[in-house]
């Protein structure tokens, strides 16, 4: 089969690329920087000529309210209508679990829309909507430092590796589309603020974390288990205690 990876290059992208193809599949990494661009259109229609498969795992530069939603409108209109004149047979994409409890926040609104295009575009599909990734919470802990204390709302969390993520999504872009939603997550389950303290103790961070009842993540207010799978979901094979110390070998 032909691939077409939007997003090709980044964070999880080069990890489904390199997986593609080792199983013997033709794999384009489509970005910006290789001259595929789904916001201009640009090298879109010449990439898809003959693919089977699309699998978007692009983001938005700007996480800013405006931006994000303009980013994935665009974005999402403009890849939907290449892959139907391409003949594309399957469209994949990357989401994020419980998507749909976390419209406070701007850029969940923003992948809720990219989310319907795709449904709405005719062209057969699987959406898998994934938990935060274990790479992530260095950021989590990061946006949430005031002075010495990181202030963590007390939510459930269920994080899986970028590893593991890309695995799934190879494995969903070489079957059949499910027209539907998959949702994939980490083995184990904790609060937020016990992770982020394993995760400073970890990696000898000194700052100390602060549990509350906020309920926040981001800026915007969500449910206790919104970022947790509310029914059955695939889940990844490397838990935290590995992640963690294959993150510190590399340190």
């Amino acid at each position: 089969m032909k691939i077409v990876v939007i997003g090709g290059t980044g964070l999880i992208g080069s990890k489904v690329v390199a997986k593609i193809r080792q199983a013997g599949h033709e794999v384009i990494a489509a970005s910006p920087a290789t001259g595929i661009n789904t916001i201009t259109g640009e090298g879109l229609d010449e990439a898809l000529a003959g693919t089977d498969v699309v699998i978007d795992l692009a983001n938005s530069p700007s996480f800013e309210d405006k931006a994000v939603l303009e980013f994935f409108q665009t974005a999402g209109r403009n890849l939907m209508a290449a892959e139907v004149k391409a003949g594309v047979k399957h469209h994949l994409a990357l989401s994020i679990v419980g998507v749909e409890l976390m419209q406070e926040s701007g850029y969940m609104r923003a992948k809720n829309v990219q989310e319907e295009l795709i449904r709405q575009s005719g062209v057969p599909y699987t959406i898998i909507r994934s938990t935060q990734f274990f790479e992530f919470i260095g950021g989590i802990a990061q946006q949430a430092t005031d002075g010495n204390v990181v202030h963590i709302s007390d939510l459930q969390f269920q994080p899986i590796a970028a590893e593991d993520v890309a695995t799934f999504v190879a494995e969903a872009a070489l079957s059949a589309p499910v027209n539907g939603i998959q949702e994939i997550a980490g083995p184990g389950r904790f609060t937020m603020p016990e992770l982020v303290t394993r995760y400073l103790e970890a990696t000898n961070d000194p700052r100390q974390v602060e549990a509350n009842q906020n309920l926040q993540y981001y800026g915007a207010r969500i449910s206790y288990a919104a970022l947790v799978p509310a029914g059955q979901a695939k889940l990844g094979a490397i838990d935290v205690e590995h992640w963690m110390s294959s993150q510190l070998a590399k340190a």
